[in-house]
Protein backbone atom coordinates (compact mmCIF):
# COMPACT_ATOMS: atom_id res chain seq x y z
CA UNK A 1 0.00 0.00 0.00
CA UNK A 2 0.86 3.71 -0.77
CA UNK A 3 -0.12 6.75 1.59
CA UNK A 4 1.35 10.33 1.25
CA UNK A 5 3.67 11.83 4.44
CA UNK A 6 3.80 15.63 5.00
CA UNK A 7 7.34 16.73 4.78
CA UNK A 8 9.33 17.23 8.11
CA UNK A 9 12.08 18.34 8.93
CA UNK A 10 13.36 15.02 10.90
CA UNK A 11 12.04 11.70 11.82
CA UNK A 12 9.52 11.57 14.93
CA UNK A 13 10.41 8.81 17.12
CA UNK A 14 7.19 7.62 17.61
CA UNK A 15 7.01 7.14 14.03
CA UNK A 16 10.41 5.49 13.87
CA UNK A 17 9.12 2.78 16.59
CA UNK A 18 5.59 2.54 14.55
CA UNK A 19 7.50 1.84 11.06
CA UNK A 20 9.87 -0.52 12.70
CA UNK A 21 6.84 -1.99 14.43
CA UNK A 22 4.89 -2.84 11.49
CA UNK A 23 7.88 -3.90 9.38
CA UNK A 24 8.76 -6.79 11.63
CA UNK A 25 4.82 -7.39 12.15
CA UNK A 26 4.09 -7.37 8.31
CA UNK A 27 7.72 -8.26 6.98
CA UNK A 28 8.46 -5.71 4.77
CA UNK A 29 10.58 -5.77 1.98
CA UNK A 30 11.38 -1.90 1.45
CA UNK A 31 9.97 1.69 1.48
CA UNK A 32 10.48 5.32 0.86
CA UNK A 33 9.66 7.93 2.44
CA UNK A 34 9.59 12.06 2.20
CA UNK A 35 11.61 13.00 4.72
CA UNK A 36 14.76 15.39 3.86
CA UNK A 37 18.34 13.42 3.58
CA UNK A 38 20.36 14.39 6.26
CA UNK A 39 22.95 12.83 8.00
CA UNK A 40 20.80 12.48 11.18
CA UNK A 41 17.89 11.30 8.83
CA UNK A 42 19.96 8.70 7.08
CA UNK A 43 21.20 6.83 10.43
CA UNK A 44 17.69 6.53 11.79
CA UNK A 45 16.72 4.88 8.22
CA UNK A 46 19.54 2.32 8.25
CA UNK A 47 18.42 1.03 11.57
CA UNK A 48 15.24 -0.10 9.82
CA UNK A 49 14.77 -3.54 8.79
CA UNK A 50 14.40 -2.74 5.15
CA UNK A 51 16.24 -4.24 2.43
CA UNK A 52 16.33 -0.46 0.36
CA UNK A 53 15.96 3.14 2.01
CA UNK A 54 15.73 5.92 -0.39
CA UNK A 55 14.11 9.59 0.11
CA UNK A 56 11.21 10.22 -2.24
CA UNK A 57 7.54 12.34 -1.93
CA UNK A 58 5.74 9.22 -0.83
CA UNK A 59 6.19 7.16 1.86
CA UNK A 60 5.68 3.56 0.26
CA UNK A 61 5.57 -0.24 2.12
CA UNK A 62 5.95 -3.42 -0.18
CA UNK A 63 4.93 -6.99 1.59
CA UNK A 64 7.21 -9.87 0.59
CA UNK A 65 6.01 -12.34 -1.53
CA UNK A 66 5.01 -15.44 0.38
CA UNK A 67 2.44 -17.89 -0.07
CA UNK A 68 0.24 -19.11 2.89
CA UNK A 69 -0.49 -22.72 2.65
CA UNK A 70 -3.25 -23.53 4.80
CA UNK A 71 -5.01 -21.08 2.94
CA UNK A 72 -4.50 -22.84 -0.35
CA UNK A 73 -5.17 -26.33 1.04
CA UNK A 74 -8.64 -27.63 0.42
CA UNK A 75 -8.12 -30.84 2.83
CA UNK A 76 -9.13 -30.16 6.32
CA UNK A 77 -6.44 -32.33 8.40
CA UNK A 78 -3.74 -30.01 5.90
CA UNK A 79 -5.33 -26.92 6.67
CA UNK A 80 -5.12 -27.20 10.71
CA UNK A 81 -1.70 -28.63 9.99
CA UNK A 82 -0.63 -25.81 7.89
CA UNK A 83 -2.40 -23.02 9.63
CA UNK A 84 -0.37 -20.22 9.91
CA UNK A 85 2.53 -21.28 7.10
CA UNK A 86 4.01 -19.33 5.24
CA UNK A 87 6.69 -20.14 2.28
CA UNK A 88 8.75 -17.48 1.08
CA UNK A 89 9.21 -17.30 -2.27
CA UNK A 90 10.96 -15.41 -5.38
CA UNK A 91 9.88 -15.30 -8.78
CA UNK A 92 12.41 -14.22 -11.95
CA UNK A 93 12.27 -13.82 -15.43
CA UNK A 94 8.93 -13.83 -17.55
CA UNK A 95 7.83 -16.94 -20.10
CA UNK A 96 5.08 -19.35 -20.54
CA UNK A 97 7.70 -21.73 -19.75
CA UNK A 98 7.52 -22.39 -16.16
CA UNK A 99 10.10 -24.20 -13.65
CA UNK A 100 9.83 -24.63 -9.75
CA UNK A 101 12.86 -24.95 -7.74
CA UNK A 102 12.86 -27.05 -4.62
CA UNK A 103 16.21 -26.11 -2.72
CA UNK A 104 17.72 -29.26 -0.14
CA UNK A 105 18.59 -29.38 3.57
CA UNK A 106 19.58 -26.10 4.96
CA UNK A 107 19.59 -24.24 1.93
CA UNK A 108 17.83 -21.19 0.46
CA UNK A 109 16.22 -20.16 -2.57
CA UNK A 110 19.27 -18.12 -3.33
CA UNK A 111 21.37 -21.52 -3.78
CA UNK A 112 20.01 -21.65 -7.13
CA UNK A 113 21.61 -18.72 -8.40
CA UNK A 114 23.30 -20.23 -11.38
CA UNK A 115 20.91 -22.26 -12.57
CA UNK A 116 18.24 -19.07 -12.42
CA UNK A 117 21.09 -16.79 -13.82
CA UNK A 118 21.23 -19.74 -16.69
CA UNK A 119 17.41 -20.36 -17.23
CA UNK A 120 16.35 -16.68 -16.96
CA UNK A 121 19.58 -14.75 -18.04
CA UNK A 122 19.12 -12.55 -14.90
CA UNK A 123 19.60 -13.02 -10.95
CA UNK A 124 16.83 -10.36 -10.39
CA UNK A 125 13.83 -11.28 -8.50
CA UNK A 126 10.39 -9.82 -10.14
CA UNK A 127 9.16 -8.21 -7.84
CA UNK A 128 12.33 -6.12 -7.44
CA UNK A 129 11.11 -3.08 -10.20
CA UNK A 130 13.74 -1.36 -9.98
CA UNK A 131 16.68 -3.45 -10.79
CA UNK A 132 15.21 -5.06 -13.27
CA UNK A 133 13.96 -1.89 -15.26
CA UNK A 134 17.95 -1.34 -15.10
CA UNK A 135 18.98 -4.66 -15.99
CA UNK A 136 16.72 -4.75 -19.01
CA UNK A 137 16.86 -8.93 -19.51
CA UNK A 138 15.79 -10.55 -22.22
CA UNK A 139 15.27 -14.34 -20.61
CA UNK A 140 14.18 -15.66 -24.28
CA UNK A 141 16.52 -18.60 -24.46
CA UNK A 142 15.54 -20.08 -27.78
CA UNK A 143 12.28 -21.94 -26.55
CA UNK A 144 9.55 -22.37 -28.46
CA UNK A 145 7.38 -20.49 -26.02
CA UNK A 146 9.82 -17.45 -26.01
CA UNK A 147 10.71 -17.51 -21.99
CA UNK A 148 11.05 -18.60 -18.74
CA UNK A 149 9.69 -17.68 -15.39
CA UNK A 150 11.10 -19.72 -12.54
CA UNK A 151 10.36 -19.79 -8.79
CA UNK A 152 12.56 -20.47 -6.35
CA UNK A 153 11.01 -20.94 -2.55
CA UNK A 154 12.49 -21.36 1.11
CA UNK A 155 11.35 -24.46 2.67
CA UNK A 156 9.74 -25.21 5.94
CA UNK A 157 12.18 -24.84 8.61
CA UNK A 158 14.76 -22.19 6.99
CA UNK A 159 15.10 -18.82 5.73
CA UNK A 160 12.29 -16.60 5.45
CA UNK A 161 9.66 -19.07 5.71
CA UNK A 162 7.46 -20.18 8.64
CA UNK A 163 9.49 -22.82 11.19
CA UNK A 164 7.38 -25.22 12.99
CA UNK A 165 8.33 -26.40 16.41
CA UNK A 166 7.28 -30.17 15.83
CA UNK A 167 9.45 -32.71 13.87
CA UNK A 168 6.01 -34.27 12.45
CA UNK A 169 5.20 -31.07 10.44
CA UNK A 170 8.24 -31.85 8.70
CA UNK A 171 8.27 -34.71 5.88
CA UNK A 172 8.80 -34.53 2.20
CA UNK A 173 5.02 -35.57 1.93
CA UNK A 174 3.98 -32.23 3.70
CA UNK A 175 6.67 -30.24 1.94
CA UNK A 176 5.42 -31.48 -1.19
CA UNK A 177 2.16 -29.93 -0.75
CA UNK A 178 3.49 -26.62 0.28
CA UNK A 179 5.20 -26.80 -2.82
CA UNK A 180 1.46 -27.39 -4.96
CA UNK A 181 0.38 -24.60 -2.46
CA UNK A 182 2.90 -22.40 -4.08
CA UNK A 183 2.04 -23.43 -7.88
CA UNK A 184 -1.80 -23.28 -6.68
CA UNK A 185 -0.93 -19.63 -5.65
CA UNK A 186 1.16 -18.55 -8.44
CA UNK A 187 -1.40 -19.99 -11.28
CA UNK A 188 1.04 -22.18 -12.26
CA UNK A 189 -1.02 -25.91 -13.83
CA UNK A 190 2.22 -27.44 -15.21
CA UNK A 191 5.95 -26.68 -14.28
CA UNK A 192 9.06 -28.42 -14.96
CA UNK A 193 9.82 -29.59 -11.55
CA UNK A 194 13.52 -29.33 -10.54
CA UNK A 195 15.05 -30.79 -7.30
CA UNK A 196 18.34 -30.81 -5.22
CA UNK A 197 19.07 -33.37 -2.20
CA UNK A 198 15.95 -32.94 0.24
CA UNK A 199 14.68 -31.15 -2.67
CA UNK A 200 14.96 -33.87 -4.87
CA UNK A 201 13.24 -36.20 -2.77
CA UNK A 202 10.29 -33.90 -2.43
CA UNK A 203 10.23 -33.42 -5.52
CA UNK A 204 9.69 -37.19 -6.20
CA UNK A 205 7.11 -37.06 -3.30
CA UNK A 206 4.75 -33.87 -5.53
CA UNK A 207 5.63 -35.87 -9.00
CA UNK A 208 4.09 -39.08 -7.68
CA UNK A 209 1.34 -37.05 -6.00
CA UNK A 210 0.23 -34.84 -8.72
CA UNK A 211 1.68 -36.66 -11.70
CA UNK A 212 -0.78 -34.70 -14.72
CA UNK A 213 1.23 -31.08 -13.52
CA UNK A 214 4.77 -31.69 -13.90
CA UNK A 215 6.12 -31.27 -17.31
CA UNK A 216 9.61 -32.63 -16.29
CA UNK A 217 11.21 -33.99 -13.49
CA UNK A 218 15.22 -33.04 -12.71
CA UNK A 219 16.84 -34.90 -9.35
CA UNK A 220 20.15 -33.17 -8.61
CA UNK A 221 22.40 -35.30 -6.12
CA UNK A 222 19.27 -37.38 -5.03
CA UNK A 223 18.70 -40.47 -2.80
CA UNK A 224 16.31 -42.64 -1.48
CA UNK A 225 16.05 -41.32 2.14
CA UNK A 226 16.85 -42.92 5.19
CA UNK A 227 19.60 -45.13 5.42
CA UNK A 228 20.53 -44.12 1.95
CA UNK A 229 21.15 -40.68 3.67
CA UNK A 230 24.14 -41.98 5.75
CA UNK A 231 27.24 -40.56 3.73
CA UNK A 232 30.24 -43.04 2.91
CA UNK A 233 31.78 -43.74 5.95
CA UNK A 234 35.94 -42.94 6.01
CA UNK A 235 37.99 -39.94 8.36
CA UNK A 236 36.68 -37.29 6.28
CA UNK A 237 33.40 -37.63 6.51
CA UNK A 238 33.35 -38.27 10.09
CA UNK A 239 35.71 -35.03 10.29
CA UNK A 240 33.05 -33.59 8.41
CA UNK A 241 30.48 -34.55 10.85
CA UNK A 242 32.08 -33.95 14.02
CA UNK A 243 32.87 -30.33 13.04
CA UNK A 244 28.82 -29.34 11.37
CA UNK A 245 27.57 -30.58 14.92
CA UNK A 246 30.33 -28.35 16.69
CA UNK A 247 29.97 -25.30 14.08
CA UNK A 248 28.35 -22.52 16.18
CA UNK A 249 29.32 -19.39 14.20
CA UNK A 250 28.90 -18.54 10.32
CA UNK A 251 33.05 -18.83 10.43
CA UNK A 252 32.98 -21.99 11.59
CA UNK A 253 29.35 -22.94 9.54
CA UNK A 254 31.56 -21.92 6.24
CA UNK A 255 34.31 -23.95 6.86
CA UNK A 256 32.49 -27.29 7.01
CA UNK A 257 29.97 -26.50 4.36
CA UNK A 258 32.85 -25.31 1.58
CA UNK A 259 34.10 -29.65 2.49
CA UNK A 260 30.70 -30.72 2.77
CA UNK A 261 29.03 -28.87 -1.01
CA UNK A 262 32.41 -29.18 -2.78
CA UNK A 263 35.23 -31.72 -4.30
CA UNK A 264 38.89 -31.52 -2.95
CA UNK A 265 40.22 -30.80 -6.44
CA UNK A 266 37.57 -27.38 -7.02
CA UNK A 267 38.74 -25.85 -3.63
CA UNK A 268 42.38 -26.01 -4.37
CA UNK A 269 42.41 -24.55 -7.90
CA UNK A 270 43.34 -21.09 -8.31
CA UNK A 271 41.42 -18.25 -9.45
CA UNK A 272 43.96 -15.47 -10.13
CA UNK A 273 46.38 -15.27 -6.64
CA UNK A 274 43.57 -17.16 -4.49
CA UNK A 275 42.16 -20.46 -3.93
CA UNK A 276 38.56 -21.25 -4.51
CA UNK A 277 38.23 -22.58 -1.42
CA UNK A 278 39.57 -19.11 -0.11
CA UNK A 279 37.20 -16.95 -2.52
CA UNK A 280 33.62 -19.28 -1.40
CA UNK A 281 35.02 -18.90 1.88
CA UNK A 282 34.00 -15.05 2.39
CA UNK A 283 30.73 -15.44 0.20
CA UNK A 284 29.49 -18.08 2.46
CA UNK A 285 30.38 -16.11 5.70
CA UNK A 286 28.18 -13.34 4.10
CA UNK A 287 25.35 -15.29 3.05
CA UNK A 288 25.34 -17.50 6.39
CA UNK A 289 25.66 -13.87 8.49
CA UNK A 290 23.07 -12.13 6.22
CA UNK A 291 20.34 -15.18 6.81
CA UNK A 292 21.20 -16.29 9.90
CA UNK A 293 22.25 -19.95 11.20
CA UNK A 294 19.61 -22.61 10.49
CA UNK A 295 16.95 -22.61 14.03
CA UNK A 296 17.47 -26.30 15.55
CA UNK A 297 13.66 -26.66 15.18
CA UNK A 298 14.01 -26.32 11.42
CA UNK A 299 17.63 -28.64 11.13
CA UNK A 300 16.04 -31.40 12.91
CA UNK A 301 12.80 -30.67 11.20
CA UNK A 302 14.43 -31.46 7.71
CA UNK A 303 16.38 -33.92 8.77
CA UNK A 304 13.96 -36.10 9.99
CA UNK A 305 12.00 -35.12 6.52
CA UNK A 306 15.18 -36.61 4.85
CA UNK A 307 15.35 -39.77 7.07
CA UNK A 308 11.56 -40.61 6.95
CA UNK A 309 11.74 -40.08 2.94
CA UNK A 310 10.86 -43.76 0.82
CA UNK A 311 9.03 -43.70 -2.33
CA UNK A 312 6.76 -46.58 -2.78
CA UNK A 313 7.16 -49.35 -5.55
CA UNK A 314 3.61 -47.65 -6.48
CA UNK A 315 4.58 -44.19 -6.27
CA UNK A 316 7.52 -44.85 -9.30
CA UNK A 317 5.31 -46.61 -10.74
CA UNK A 318 3.29 -43.90 -11.51
CA UNK A 319 6.20 -41.28 -12.08
CA UNK A 320 7.37 -44.24 -14.38
CA UNK A 321 3.62 -44.37 -16.31
CA UNK A 322 3.11 -40.40 -16.60
CA UNK A 323 4.63 -39.84 -19.48
CA UNK A 324 6.56 -37.12 -18.34
CA UNK A 325 11.07 -37.02 -18.74
CA UNK A 326 13.43 -37.43 -16.09
CA UNK A 327 17.26 -36.52 -15.20
CA UNK A 328 19.21 -37.42 -12.69
CA UNK A 329 22.51 -35.12 -12.14
CA UNK A 330 25.02 -36.49 -9.49
CA UNK A 331 28.83 -35.44 -8.49
CA UNK A 332 30.91 -38.35 -8.98
CA UNK A 333 32.54 -37.03 -5.49
CA UNK A 334 29.61 -36.58 -3.40
CA UNK A 335 30.24 -37.21 0.28
CA UNK A 336 26.98 -36.43 1.45
CA UNK A 337 24.69 -38.58 -1.42
CA UNK A 338 26.42 -41.55 -3.15
CA UNK A 339 25.90 -41.72 -6.18
CA UNK A 340 25.12 -45.72 -6.08
CA UNK A 341 21.59 -44.57 -5.14
CA UNK A 342 21.16 -41.90 -7.00
CA UNK A 343 21.80 -44.16 -10.02
CA UNK A 344 19.64 -47.19 -8.71
CA UNK A 345 16.78 -44.80 -8.45
CA UNK A 346 17.52 -43.58 -12.09
CA UNK A 347 17.02 -47.34 -13.10
CA UNK A 348 14.12 -47.69 -11.22
CA UNK A 349 12.35 -44.71 -13.65
CA UNK A 350 13.63 -46.30 -16.47
CA UNK A 351 13.30 -45.81 -19.49
CA UNK A 352 11.91 -42.62 -18.23
CA UNK A 353 15.30 -41.37 -16.79
CA UNK A 354 18.63 -40.32 -18.13
CA UNK A 355 21.70 -40.46 -15.72
CA UNK A 356 23.81 -37.23 -16.08
CA UNK A 357 27.27 -38.08 -13.52
CA UNK A 358 29.90 -34.89 -13.84
CA UNK A 359 33.05 -34.42 -11.78
CA UNK A 360 31.88 -32.60 -8.62
CA UNK A 361 30.55 -32.85 -5.17
CA UNK A 362 27.28 -32.36 -3.22
CA UNK A 363 26.95 -28.94 -4.66
CA UNK A 364 27.38 -29.62 -8.18
CA UNK A 365 24.66 -27.31 -9.83
CA UNK A 366 27.31 -24.58 -8.10
CA UNK A 367 31.24 -26.77 -9.09
CA UNK A 368 29.77 -27.65 -12.89
CA UNK A 369 26.85 -25.18 -13.39
CA UNK A 370 27.41 -25.19 -17.72
CA UNK A 371 27.09 -28.68 -17.77
CA UNK A 372 24.24 -28.69 -14.76
CA UNK A 373 22.66 -25.76 -17.04
CA UNK A 374 23.04 -27.59 -20.38
CA UNK A 375 21.31 -30.76 -18.82
CA UNK A 376 18.40 -28.76 -17.50
CA UNK A 377 18.17 -26.78 -20.35
CA UNK A 378 17.97 -30.25 -22.67
CA UNK A 379 15.39 -31.98 -20.48
CA UNK A 380 13.31 -28.66 -21.30
CA UNK A 381 13.84 -29.02 -24.53
CA UNK A 382 13.30 -32.60 -24.72
CA UNK A 383 9.73 -32.07 -23.06
CA UNK A 384 8.73 -29.10 -25.50
CA UNK A 385 9.72 -31.52 -28.57
CA UNK A 386 7.51 -34.70 -26.94
CA UNK A 387 10.89 -37.37 -27.18
CA UNK A 388 9.93 -40.52 -26.75
CA UNK A 389 11.42 -42.04 -23.87
CA UNK A 390 13.55 -44.65 -25.22
CA UNK A 391 15.36 -41.75 -26.85
CA UNK A 392 15.92 -39.77 -23.90
CA UNK A 393 17.56 -42.54 -21.90
CA UNK A 394 20.80 -43.47 -21.48
CA UNK A 395 20.59 -45.97 -18.94
CA UNK A 396 20.80 -49.67 -20.43
CA UNK A 397 18.18 -51.77 -20.41
CA UNK A 398 19.28 -54.85 -17.30
CA UNK A 399 18.41 -57.68 -17.46
CA UNK A 400 17.10 -59.32 -13.91
CA UNK A 401 19.57 -61.09 -11.72
CA UNK A 402 18.40 -64.74 -10.48
CA UNK A 403 17.22 -63.95 -7.49
CA UNK A 404 15.02 -60.78 -8.87
CA UNK A 405 13.47 -63.12 -11.41
CA UNK A 406 12.51 -65.44 -8.85
CA UNK A 407 10.87 -62.97 -6.58
CA UNK A 408 9.40 -61.40 -9.56
CA UNK A 409 7.71 -65.07 -10.46
CA UNK A 410 7.04 -65.69 -6.37
CA UNK A 411 4.91 -62.25 -6.50
CA UNK A 412 3.14 -63.01 -9.62
CA UNK A 413 2.15 -66.34 -8.59
CA UNK A 414 1.29 -66.12 -5.33
CA UNK A 415 -2.11 -64.15 -3.67
CA UNK A 416 0.03 -62.98 -0.97
CA UNK A 417 2.21 -60.31 -2.92
CA UNK A 418 2.04 -58.00 -0.38
CA UNK A 419 3.89 -59.75 2.19
CA UNK A 420 6.88 -60.77 -0.22
CA UNK A 421 7.11 -56.59 -0.99
CA UNK A 422 6.85 -56.25 3.00
CA UNK A 423 9.98 -59.14 2.75
CA UNK A 424 12.13 -57.26 -0.43
CA UNK A 425 11.66 -54.39 1.73
CA UNK A 426 13.14 -56.23 5.22
CA UNK A 427 15.87 -57.81 3.31
CA UNK A 428 17.00 -54.56 1.65
CA UNK A 429 17.37 -52.65 5.05
CA UNK A 430 18.87 -55.40 6.47
CA UNK A 431 21.41 -55.62 4.14
CA UNK A 432 21.95 -51.24 4.54
CA UNK A 433 22.54 -52.30 8.16
CA UNK A 434 24.97 -55.34 7.90
CA UNK A 435 26.89 -52.92 5.21
CA UNK A 436 26.88 -50.16 7.76
CA UNK A 437 27.60 -51.95 10.90
CA UNK A 438 30.35 -53.60 8.41
CA UNK A 439 32.11 -49.79 7.27
CA UNK A 440 32.14 -48.99 11.60
CA UNK A 441 33.54 -52.39 12.14
CA UNK A 442 36.89 -51.38 9.04
CA UNK A 443 36.54 -48.13 10.82
CA UNK A 444 37.47 -49.17 13.81
CA UNK A 445 39.68 -52.12 13.34
CA UNK A 446 41.94 -49.34 10.74
CA UNK A 447 42.47 -46.88 13.77
CA UNK A 448 43.54 -49.66 16.05
CA UNK A 449 45.65 -51.15 13.59
CA UNK A 450 47.64 -47.66 13.30
CA UNK A 451 47.25 -46.98 16.90
CA UNK A 452 49.29 -50.12 17.72
CA UNK A 453 52.01 -49.53 15.03
CA UNK A 454 52.24 -46.04 16.40
CA UNK A 455 53.22 -47.61 20.02
CA UNK A 456 56.83 -48.55 20.09
CA UNK A 457 58.64 -50.29 23.20
CA UNK A 458 60.57 -48.56 25.27
CA UNK A 459 64.47 -49.46 25.58
CA UNK A 460 65.51 -49.57 28.81
CA UNK A 461 68.98 -49.32 29.85
CA UNK A 462 70.95 -51.18 32.59
CA UNK A 463 69.98 -49.99 35.88
CA UNK A 464 72.98 -48.81 38.16
CA UNK A 465 73.06 -50.83 41.97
Amino acid sequence: MATTAHFLPRIPADLLDHIRGYAQTQRIAKFSCSFPASEQNAECLTSLPFSKTSFTRSFIIKTMPYCEVGSRQNATGDANLNNGIKIFYRTYGQGPTKVLLIIGLAGTHDSWGPQIQGLTGSVTPNDDDERRAADGCDNEAGFSGGGIEVCAFDNRGMGRSSVPTQKSEYTTKTMAKDAIALMDHLGWREAHVFGHSMGAMIACKLAAMVPDRILSLALLNVTGGGFECLPRLDRHTLSIAVRFLKAKTPEQRAAVDLDTHYSKGYLEEYVGSNTRRAILYQEYVKGISATGMQSNHGFEGQVNACWTHKMKQMEIELIRSAGFLVSVIHGRHDVIAQIYYARRLAEKLHPVARMVDLPGGHLVSHERTEEVNKALIELIKASEAKTEPHDWTNLPEKSLGWMATRMSLIRKRTDEGNCVSFMCNMFEKLHLCLLYLFGLFALAFENARRTFRSIKPARIGHSIT
